[in-house]
């Protein structure tokens, strides 16, 4: 699904014909799709509605306004038959439902980055909430919307929450100001608090392995630590320094190459595809001999949000792996080896890192530099695909399909689909 200003279009994956059509009251936006396929919300929140279409009844819709409460963010609950909307100054989250159209609310949620986190099995939801200058986390049973539990965090000013894939355990962190991650039951005991240094910036990403045996946090001191589960303890940390002297680390460095075109091809005026092919600068990987150095950026030291420490962080599917990205060395991403603790191979791209994210099934990374190619990596190898568009096709995002066999890439007004072929095993 897709939306062009208050359009809303729905394709079909593989042929990408259009399947429906939907007009909006006002621009969107945010879309969402509810865990079924069956309904897709979009949410308009200048106007504070949010709108549902359902996919097997076209002419069925609903529509939730919030009025002059006003709407800041809208999202599914688990089963896809409920729609949390959070009203202007996180003043309350408003529960509707699609089935009873009854309405539940929850007072005084927290504005911060991570404020609501779902089980992976759908059946709990923690709340993160601020009231009299404390945090309260909440946790709610999503059948019913029970409270089933409200306690109090021990932070100063609460940045996110995430629970574990098994949803065993909830993990709580701190403001950047302040290194200090919790580590809560579903019960809301406090299981651990793991503070790695004090007055300096603290956590800036962190991720949860597939397999929630181990939590990797990364921090403005351009380190990941790794915990293990069953102490809480920390089991190592990978540094990520400018320069890579390990002879066992594979660095894989992106350089251009210009077009090799026939002469007998060439012709006056070229054709379309002959000329955007000339023009397009095409790029390969070559094997860096250690050691290597990688374009180290000195961050701005009076500046907000300073462009330093692991910004990005993602475990595969096996967890067998760990991708870092280092915001000091915004043009490399890192592939750690989970089961030797070791790092593994280094990409080094000739521009930013804007996004990476693991095929879901398999240890694939794909990776988007802002320019028209897509990066892919693999234990086999590493590869850069051009993506043939007329035009300038600058990807900033990309998401996988859930099978492995596509992925949407994205640029600040267009989205193509990219489709993987099978190896036939």
């Amino acid at each position: 699904a897709s939306c062009v200003q208050y359009r809303l279009v729905v394709r079909d994956v593989s042929t990408l014909q259009i399947l429906q059509l939907y007009t909006c009251l006002d621009q969107v936006q945010y879309i969402e799709w509810s865990s079924d396929s069956l309904f897709i919300l979009c949410a308009m929140y200048k106007r504070g509605i949010v709108q549902v279409w359902s996919l097997e009844q076209p002419d069925w819709h609903c529509k939730i306004d919030e009025g002059s409460a006003g709407l800041v963010a809208s999202c599914w609950s688990p089963d896809g038959r409920h729609i949390l909307n959070t009203t202007e100054f996180h003043l309350r989250i408003t529960v509707w439902s699609l089935c009873t159209k009854s309405v539940s609310y929850i007072k005084y949620p927290k504005a911060c980055q991570q404020g609501i986190a779902f089980t992976k099995d759908g059946r709990y939801m923690a709340v993160a909430e601020r009231r009299d200058c404390k945090d309260f986390i909440s946790i709610f049973v999503c059948s019913d919307w029970q409270l089933l539990r409200h306690f109090d965090a021990e932070t100063q000013d609460l940045f996110g929450i995430e629970w574990a894939p098994n949803g065993c355990v909830l993990a709580v962190w701190d403001t950047c100001l302040e290194y200090k991650i919790l580590l809560y039951s579903l019960d809301g005991r406090l299981l651990s608090t793991y503070r790695a240094y004090e007055w300096s910036l603290g956590i800036k990403s962190i991720a949860w392995s597939p397999s929630s045996q181990f939590l990797a946090i990364g921090s403005y001191d351009e380190k990941v630590r790794i915990l293990n589960h069953v102490t809480w303890k920390k089991i190592t940390e990978f540094e990520h320094p400018a320069t890579i002297a390990n002879t066992k680390t594979i660095v894989y460095k992106e350089v251009e190459k210009s077009p090799s075109v026939e002469t007998e091809r060439l012709s006056f005026p070229p054709t379309r595809a002959l000329a955007s092919s000339l023009f397009s600068t095409q790029s390969k990987y070559d094997i860096s001999q250690v050691p290597v150095s990688l374009q180290y950026i000195k961050p701005v030291a009076d500046r907000a949000n300073p462009k330093m420490g692991i910004g990005m962080l993602a475990f595969s599917p096996d967890n067998c792996f760990l991708a870092t990205k280092n915001d000091n060395i915004p043009n490399a991403v890192w592939i750690w080896d989970v089961q030797k603790l070791k790092l593994f191979v280094v990409l080094e791209q000739l521009c930013a890192i804007q996004s990476f994210q693991w095929d879901p099934r398999q240890p694939r990374l794909a990776v988007c530099t802002g320019n028209s190619k897509v990066y892919l990596w693999s234990p086999a190898g590493c590869v850069s695909v051009q993506v043939p568009m007329e035009g300038d096709f600058q990807i900033v995002s990309l998401s996988w399909h859930s099978s492995g066999d596509s992925m949407a890439l994205l640029s600040k007004d267009n989205f193509c689909v990219c489709y993987l072929e099978r190896e036939e095993v």
